[in-house]
């Protein structure tokens, strides 16, 4: 169990541990204990306090949890519950209320909590009270009273048994739409995600909850960022809905040169699906949080990038300047592909990073690493600025994250639906040679509105290798397009293939452009009769 589906579970259990009816439990319930005097606070404090800590040389936390919550396996863990009638704001009528993770298991970094109220922020103090400990083992006289908090958790009061939104675990949060449903992740920042040398996970070390406006349906949070690498300072807005948005500001101050820095980070879980069975080996037919990678380039153009699970780590580049927009998008919302009624990956919610603001030049990165297991998250995609971050710099971000079933804009050509693929050849044609097949859906745009008559063509493209049997034909099922060819490989080389397909009438193109990355077989599994 991981950190993604503990945070599942938790969360689905969030509102159960008030006792008694709640009005007389919030009467009853103390108010939560505050520490020291309160400081006046704002955003550009707290990037000082960054730039400040980047000046210096970084000092990790001490990761010594108390004897007591040592070796907590994940159901002792699952015991300790916040109370519901602790939760901050629990007695202030307001839109938004606060409850926190207890450290344990794999949350060994303390994490402070401030209030802040008017300008004017305060710590909240860690007080074991605050939680019922249950079957956890857990001895209470063997915490110290400045423990720490891992993270917490938000609701909203249309709802107040589910949280829309969870921040635990380095600089992780995730959010949930309208569907109520996790999936993916987001982070603060990545360093050195899929390069040779070992990846680093700044941690926020410390938020800020702003006691929000009566009557307001926007929360802001701050939070400050630290690592051996980098120091930062960050701004989240949230509004929940439908589509649940997050308004985010970021201040990075680095303490060495970065490699491979990643802004807007989202990470998720491919195990298997339509266009990549090589572990279907489970009854549901689909396994994954998201199915592609989409991107909404600075010249315009739409692309498409299927996810895969591969045989070993893959690392892909996509360059360009001032992107619009790109995420980690969860497409295929058919129950009917999954058939799983526990995970429900047919409601798991898309990501889609809208830069706001000159981003200037570099390129989304996608990081796909095997993984034998859907609790584990192996899809990272985030944006790499082409210049390398330095020390004594100053790095401003601004951008938002749309969590829910679509992304705020769309093509207006036809977008992918569905890949599938499988050994090539014609049927009833004795195969000589191996070729792998492509079948790429298309719907939407003006797909529906072409006459019978309308020549469509399919473009590929390929990095080595030759295609044919390349088609382009009317699919009336989902009233758009099918484009099918077949991929001879040119050698014995496994070295990846790239392609790129859209369709096009009259030298128009009438659909995003679809990109993919094919591994090829072994020549010992290169089989002219099965997969």
């Amino acid at each position: 169990m991981d950190r993604r589906e503990l945070l599942k579970s938790l969360s689905a259990g969030a509102g159960v541990i008030a006792t008694g009816a709640a009005g007389t439990a919030e009467a009853a319930a103390p108010k939560l204990k505050l520490l020291g005097k309160p400081q006046a606070f704002d955003y550009s404090w707290l990037k000082g306090q960054a730039r400040q800590m980047a000046s210096v040389a970084y000092l990790a936390a001490p990761r010594d949890l108390p004897k007591t919550l040592q070796g907590l396996d994940f159901d002792r863990y699952q015991n300790i519950r916040f109370k519901a009638d602790r939760s901050l704001w629990a007695r202030d009528n307001l839109s938004f209320q606060v409850r926190f993770f207890h450290m344990g298991l794999f949350f060994k970094d303390p994490v402070r909590m401030f209030e802040i109220v008017g300008g004017q922020a305060q710590e909240i103090a860690y007080d074991s009270t605050l939680f019922d400990f249950g079957k956890s083992g857990v001895k209470v006289g063997g915490l110290p009273n400045d423990l720490g908090f891992a993270g917490f958790r938000v609701l909203f009061h249309t709802d107040l048994e589910r949280d829309v939104g969870a921040w635990l675990g380095a600089s992780y949060f995730r959010a949930v739409g309208g569907d109520w449903q996790y999936g993916l992740s987001a982070r603060g920042l990545a360093v050195d995600t899929g390069a040779p040398t070992p990846e680093e996970f700044p941690r926020f070390t410390a938020y800020w909850l702003e006691r929000p406006a009566a009557g307001s349906n926007k929360l802001v949070i701050y939070a400050l960022m630290d690592s051996p690498s980098v120091a930062g300072a960050y701004r989240f807005e949230i509004a929940p809905g439908q589509s649940h948005v997050m308004e985010i500001d970021a201040a990075l101050y680095p303490r060495r040169k970065i490699e491979r820095l990643g802004i807007a980070p989202g990470t998720s879980m491919y195990q298997t699906g339509e266009n990549d069975r090589r572990l279907a080996y489970d009854f549901r037919p689909e396994i994954h949080d998201s199915d592609g990678l989409q991107m909404w380039t600075g010249a315009g153009e739409w692309i498409w990038r299927p996810l895969v699970n591969p045989t070993s780590l893959r690392f892909n580049s996509f360059l360009d300047s001032n992107p619009r927009g790109f995420g980690l998008m969860q497409r295929d919302q058919n129950f009917d592909h999954y058939q799983d009624d526990g995970a429900f990956y047919d409601l798991r919610p898309s990501l889609w990073v809208e830069p706001k603001g000159d981003w200037g030049k570099g390129s989304v990165q996608l990081v796909e690493i095997p993984t034998k297991d859907e609790t584990f998250d192996n899809m990272v995609a985030f944006w790499n600025p082409e210049k390398k971050p330095m020390p004594g710099e100053e790095l401003l971000y601004a951008y938002r994250l749309h969590w829910g079933r679509k992304p705020p804009v769309a093509p207006k050509l036809a977008t992918v639906q569905a890949t599938r693929t499988g050994l090539g050849g014609a049927a009833g044609v004795t195969r000589t040679y191996f070729s792998w097949r492509f079948a790429v859906d298309f719907a939407g745009g003006d797909l529906a509105l072409l006459g019978k008559d309308t020549k469509v063509e399919a473009i590929v493209t390929t990095s080595r290798g030759s295609i044919e049997l390349t088609s382009a034909r009317p699919l009336h099922a989902i009233k758009g397009y099918r484009a099918i060819f077949d991929l001879k490989l040119p050698d014995d080389s496994t070295d990846p293939i790239d392609l790129r397909l859209f369709l096009k009438s009259v030298g128009q193109p009438l659909t995003e452009t679809w990109v993919y990355q094919y591994s090829p077989p072994a020549p010992a599994d290169r089989h002219l009769d099965r997969l």
